[in-house]
């Protein structure tokens, strides 16, 4: 869900789950992994409903918008949509404050509609993991509601409350909130609620079992229906020392190694997995893993049974407005590898609805270089070992809209940091210039369907602004492209998924100490891949140490090649050796 401005590590974990059209089978790879899973070979596309398409003319994207487009996400070759939540909310924060569970946000539809979108996108072979969004509440919900009542309310203990009477609580870090506090005094019951988010997100109290039996039986309703997962929102934050003792000043600073993985998180897991998850061939993923490696490794342990497949995300913190270092940026996706290279499995993104655009931010959105670095991206995620997750709209190499004024901002987090950079006299300029590049509002501008009014979103006023490019960057212009961004990103995953040595393959990183080539091998079972990417807008030379001259070049982002030896500014290539 959130986007955390100091985090440097979000993992995704995934239970096991048999496919219906899938069967499992013995791969012998060479770190001898022989367990094959569909998760394992899938790629996750994501969508957010409210900016995918609109039906109704309301300029909010719905579940019949999502409907209507189906064959089209079909055709990029995915196995499976995560989407964001739709359940009922008033939208403090898109969704992901929610008052009703077991309904469908009136903007996006009804029931109907999401029980037409799950067997359409099952009639496709396309599976659904859906958002579960239980670190918190909305306060709208009537558990809070119930729990604020009165102190002694069978409700209380579904959220944290530190009653007035004890003095004020120690200091806790929101990273939503205008003060940053994530106490809330409430005066009707005179006393604080716990909120790690918005004021409007008050955080469930997972200590209490009835609050825990509750999710169970909410997740049981969806899997019920047919669903094929969850994504489980901020589940790293679940579990608090409900004494809550002081931290050090200055904590917020590196909060997770406060705030996550508390030690009762495994055993709610393992009652998650006992309850639920062993009754169902369901895929979980869990945002959050905590602060080490022991932690992720304990989490998808199998005899354990707690999840099964890890997310590797320090390196999506690695862009800034000023640039990053490659090196930087192949070490840590090296070092996960690493990790996970004889037990476990990574999932691979660059992008989600929490991040701005991934072509502004790992790539170069200038009209130059927009389309050969957006393709070159897509190339890294579909040929490193994971399960890769892909964002609406990167596809068509969709850029930032980077907004100049304030007025034009939607997220929450951002318009009250605004405020706060106001009341303390922070750099307001600066704070401008850096939303412009890291806001999740550019990751959330409509997607571009053609280059009528509205980018063929919205027959109405959109709840935010399209981005200008729009009448260039669409579907319908680059399906007339055999070179766009769009047919290669078909091309790159149908690469994938006909290669199992860039699935299972073992990965070995080559020209490690260059600056600005990310070169690496992919090799299974006697087969052996090579992937060449210049992450620079110059001509860029590599040195690996292998004779390519006979290779087979399977995929390349440019019509014509340069020599031996060098890469043209964001070239990417794929041969088999």
């Amino acid at each position: 869900m959130k986007y955390f401005k100091n985090i440097a590590v979000i993992l995704f974990f995934a239970s096991a789950l048999a496919s219906c059209n899938t069967k499992n089978k013995s791969v012998t790879n060479t770190d001898g992994d022989t367990n094959r899973k569909w998760w394992k070979e899938a790629v996750v596309y994501q969508i957010y409903p409210r900016s995918f398409k609109d039906s109704n003319g309301d300029g909010v994207g719905d579940l019949k918008g999502i409907i209507s487009e189906l064959d089209y996400i079909k055709s990029l070759g995915i196995d499976a949509i995560w989407l964001n939540p739709i359940y009922s909310s008033p939208n403090d924060d898109n969704g992901y404050d929610i008052s009703d569970y077991r309904n469908i946000m009136k903007e996006f539809g009804t029931m109907d509609d999401f029980n037409s979108l799950l067997k359409g996108m099952h009639d496709r072979g396309i599976k659904l993991v859906m958002d579960l969004v239980v670190n918190h509440s909305s306060d709208e919900h009537a558990w809070f509601k119930q729990s604020r009542s009165s102190r002694t309310s069978p409700y209380r203990d579904y959220y944290h409350w530190w009653n007035a009477d004890r003095g004020k609580p120690a200091y806790r870090y929101s990273l939503f909130d205008i003060n940053h506090d994530a106490w809330k005094y409430d005066s009707l019951t005179d006393a604080y609620y716990l909120h790690y988010f918005s004021r409007k997100q008050p955080d469930l109290n997972w200590e209490n079992p009835k609050l825990r039996n509750e999710v169970y039986d909410i997740m049981k309703f969806w899997l019920d229906k047919g669903i094929d997962g969850f994504r489980m929102d901020a589940f790293q934050f679940v579990a608090k020392d409900t004494t809550f003792p002081a931290f050090p000043a200055g904590f917020e600073k590196n909060f997770i190694k406060y705030y996550a993985m508390v030690p009762p998180i495994h055993d709610y897991l393992k009652e998650m997995n006992r309850e639920v998850f062993s009754r169902y061939n369901a895929m979980s993923v869990a945002e959050g893993a905590g602060n080490s490696f022991e932690d992720a490794h304990n989490l998808v342990d199998e005899d354990r049974k707690e999840l099964n497949m890890a997310y590797a995300f320090e390196g999506v913190d690695i862009a800034k407005p000023e640039g990053y270092s490659l090196l930087h940026f192949k070490e840590v996706f090296s070092r996960w590898d690493s990790a996970f290279a004889d037990k476990g499995w990574l999932s691979i993104y660059l992008a989600n609805h929490d991040q701005a655009r991934l072509v502004s931010r790992f790539g170069n959105d200038s009209p130059e270089f927009r389309d050969v670095s957006s393709k070159m991206l897509s190339t890294f995620l579909m040929t490193m070992r994971g399960t890769p997750y892909y964002y609406n709209g990167d596809e068509l190499g969709m850029t930032n809209i980077r907004f100049d004024k304030i007025e034009d901002y939607r997220d929450m987090p951002t318009l009250n940091e605004y405020q706060h950079q106001k009341d303390i006299g922070g750099d307001i300029k600066k704070f401008m210039e850096n939303i412009k590049f890291s806001c999740r509002d550019n990751g959330r501008t409509p997607f571009q369907w053609d280059a009528s009014g509205n980018a063929g979103f919205t027959t109405g006023n959109p709840w935010i602004k399209i981005n200008s490019d729009y009448t260039t960057v669409n579907v319908a212009s680059e399906e007339k492209d055999i070179n766009s961004c769009l047919n290669y990103f078909r091309k790159i995953v149908k690469l994938r998924k006909e290669n199992d040595a860039l699935i299972y393959g073992k990965y070995i990183m080559l020209d490690k100490d260059n600056p600005d080539v990310y070169a690496y091998t992919r090799e299974l079972n006697g087969k052996k891949f090579l992937v060449l990417l210049n992450f620079t807008s110059k001509t860029a030379k590599y040195n690996i140490g292998l004779d390519i001259s006979q290779a087979k070049i399977l995929i390349d982002n440019y019509i014509s090649l340069l020599k031996d030896g060098q890469l043209q500014a964001y070239e990417a290539v794929v041969v088999e050796l």
